[in-house]
């Protein structure tokens, strides 16, 4: 396969482009374009710069291409001549690509020009992927006569032509538009005669590459091979009878992530002037890069600030054991590695049904014998047969080469009529598997070791038969059948596809044409097939849904009342009448004789540094007002902070984290997380500043692992403050 490919777009912008049939709300040319920007923005996103695309206009009002001295090609106009596709390129065509006045312009004489530009660019002696493809709705005058000729360049060249037709009849896709012009008809008839005459010519319906394009495509790479050399069981210095074969190992899945953001700053005058060449291709505004710089300080106090400037090679490397760093000398580092050659062996072989599925998560390769070496071949067949009668797995220790730490892995065996080969995938460490134990579904287990099948936590027979009727109703294994009525599948595991990725690269490249316009996520329903049931099934389910509803007696949870929650004293009042709360706090009288009359005073009540956590609370509980509650925090955080101060070392950090939490936890209870948002910030301000007794920052990393931030919009509704926002103010350095 070329590495190299060259594709050449021709886009009809006539006039008929811009009206509206089939009942769509949006024109033909916005519906074709939702194909043409997908595959132009798929480029963009590979970053190859041997991929090239070109973009050509029909039915233009002007007249712009190197075959324009010669009659027939009037109104075709190259927009993009054929080269490296940017984001800049995108968002500069992107105002080209509108309907135009006119109805005139051949679309036969577009494909020559787009022809002579792809063999200009790629010419024949050179290994490329050619592709013109046509985008038209076939409502402008077609002249035929040259169809051959035009046909046996292209298969010179060796080009993949695709025309694709707004509204055009489709037979197995099951699309006809009724009433169609003659004009339109016959072109529909000449365009397909062209492409049946090429080797490499597809014709079809936009309605089909629509849709199509909403399948997430899936990045095939190449495989390379990550291993070349023998793989041995047993030692064959050793012993004769080892075995050992000449493999070739190549990686067959790879992980996929969404792409990465780069951080950039609006490049700056002083850069300009300066020539930085580290420029981030963001369109029309101008970026550069973010440099990062790491400098190393020790303390020094005879120097100003108390710190001094080291060379990185002049530190030397320690690992951090909770909050200790360990240092370890480079002799005792050496220790640790270990002195490993290039080898893969097999240690032994376990069944294959103790190989459990989630053993399998990990990338995957493929093992092969060398080519061209019967010897190997023959071998390597007869250890993946046995393996396969004998139904085992391999367990394997590879190393890939010299002084690389080692890998175990799982072989598994595969014989097909096509190829006979070992998959491998990488096997976890002991402590990477976890169990968590649950306790049972059918029965309660009581402090005293009784067994309870009959408890108010376990499901009764109408429950239970609820919920198998349901199950049976929501049962998709028939939905999609064949021909033969087997069961077709309702997902395929090649078209389970990531969510998060497909999300990402669509609002990237609707984000790349429509700068200006907000983003409304549209997903396919290729990406809501794994996590959404079909609505058919649904439907046909309502029944055994509202059955399980009424059996689960499921009730809709109220949504949380907005405003500051107040205790309601009406509502909680003891049946004595005493005021507990102000029994405990020693308010009111003492008598016993009757009860506690609480008077409420806008002056809120002093909190004692020795037992503030329970004054604070107590006194919370008798505000009846914000000023009050401002008031009590205020004096809780100049506690707080006063243990910051004092302590020496870390020993009233606890204390501290611990007077941060009730703060925390209060107020979100009383729904003014605004408050202790305000002290949080001023805290950290004051600790980043050493204004509290000298460098704190020990403490902020208490309160960073101890979850202490600001209060989110997730946590109380009355926050402003986002995930991000709260994320970004736990940096230690962020002010």
């Amino acid at each position: 396969m070329a590495d190299k490919e060259v594709t050449v777009y021709i886009v009809d912008l006539g006039a008929t482009m811009g009206e509206t049939h089939g009942g769509r709300d949006e024109s033909g040319l916005d519906w074709a374009m939702r194909y043409v920007w997908d595959k132009i923005s798929t480029t963009v996103a590979s970053s190859r710069k041997t991929w090239k695309v070109g973009v050509v206009g029909l039915r233009t009002d002007t007249t712009s291409n190197p075959l324009q001295e010669d009659e027939g090609y009037d109104n075709i106009t190259v927009l993009q001549k054929v080269d490296v596709m940017s984001l800049t390129a995108m968002r500069a065509l992107g105002p080209r690509i509108r309907p135009s006045k006119t109805v005139d312009g051949d679309a036969v004489s577009a494909i020559i020009v787009a022809v002579e530009m792809v063999s200009v660019a790629a010419p024949a002696r050179l290994k490329f992927n050619r592709k013109i493809v046509l985008v038209t709705d076939g409502r402008g005058a077609i002249d035929g006569d040259d169809l051959d000729d035009l046909a046996l360049r292209i298969n010179e060249l060796g080009i993949n032509l695709v025309v694709i037709g707004v509204d055009f009849d489709d037979i197995e896709y099951g699309f006809k538009e009724e009433n169609k012009p003659k004009l339109k008809a016959d072109n529909e008839r000449l365009l397909s005669t062209l492409v049946e005459k090429c080797n490499d010519g597809v014709l079809g319906t936009l309605a089909e590459a629509v849709d199509e394009v909403q399948k997430p495509t899936v990045k095939a790479t190449r495989p390379f091979r990550s291993y070349d050399g023998p793989l041995t069981l047993g030692d064959p210095e050793t012993f004769d009878g080892a075995l050992s074969i000449n493999i070739e190992r190549f990686f067959l899945t790879k992980v996929s992530s969404p792409p990465s953001a780069t951080s950039v700053v609006i490049r700056s005058e002083a850069a300009h002037a300066m020539g930085e060449t580290d420029d981030v291709d963001m369109g029309n505004v101008d970026f550069t890069a973010i440099r990062n710089e790491r400098v190393y300080t020790v303390d020094d106090p005879t120097r100003l600030g108390g710190k001094r400037e080291v060379e990185f090679a002049e530190l030397d490397k320690g690992y951090e054991y909770g909050r200790t760093a360990v240092y370890i000398s480079a002799s005792d580092a050496n220790v640790t590695q270990l002195q490993t050659q290039k080898s893969f062996s097999i240690l032994g072989f376990i069944s294959r049904a103790n190989a459990q599925p989630y053993l399998h998560m990990g990338e995957s390769c493929i093992i092969t014998p060398r080519r061209f070496s019967e010897e190997d071949e023959l071998a390597f067949s007869a250890l993946v047969h046995a393996m396969v009668e004998t139904d085992t797995c391999a367990v394997a220790r590879l190393v890939i080469k010299d002084m690389k730490d080692p890998v175990m892995l799982l072989l598994l065996p595969t014989v097909t009529a096509s190829h006979v080969c070992l998959y491998d995938v990488p096997l976890p460490f002991a402590e990477d598997v976890r169990s968590y134990p649950f306790p049972p579904l059918d029965k309660v287990i009581t402090a005293s070791g009784a067994v309870l099948t009959k408890h108010r936590l376990l499901p009764n027979d109408d429950l239970n038969k609820a919920m198998s009727d349901y199950v049976d109703a929501m049962d998709f294994s028939m939905l999609d059948t064949d021909s033969d009525g087997q069961s077709a599948g309702f997902v395929d595991l090649e078209e389970n596809y990531s969510p998060i990725i497909y999300r990402i690269n669509q609002a990237i490249s609707f984000r790349a044409t429509h700068p200006d316009k907000p983003y409304v996520r549209e997903d396919s329903k290729y990406t809501l097939m794994s996590s959404h049931p079909p609505e058919e099934l649904v439907d046909s389910a309502r029944s055994q849904i509202a059955a399980l509803i009424r059996a689960a007696d499921v009730k809709k949870v109220p949504p949380r009342a907005k405003g500051r929650a107040r205790r309601d004293a009406d509502k909680n009042k003891p049946i004595s009448g005493l005021d507990v709360d102000a029994l405990l706090s020693g308010g009111g009288s003492s008598s016993g004789r009757g009860p506690i009359i609480k008077k409420e005073s806008d002056e809120p009540s002093r909190i004692s540094p020795d037992n503030a956590i329970p004054e604070y609370k107590q006194a919370l509980a008798r505000t009846v007002s914000v000023a009050q509650i401002e008031s009590l925090t205020q004096q809780m955080g100049q506690i707080t902070e006063s243990l910051i101060a004092s302590s020496t070392g870390e020993v009233n950090y606890p204390r501290a984290t611990e007077n941060l939490r009730v703060m925390r936890e209060e107020l979100v209870s009383l729904q003014e997380p605004s408050i202790y948002n305000t002290f949080i910030t001023g805290l950290k301000e004051r600790l980043v500043a050493e204004k509290l007794g000298g460098p704190r920052l020990d403490m902020w990393w208490a309160i960073r692992l101890s979850g202490l931030g600001l209060i989110t919009s997730n946590e109380s509704e009355q926050s402003t403050v986002s995930e991000d926002a709260a994320k970004e103010f736990l940096r230690p350095k962020a002010v």
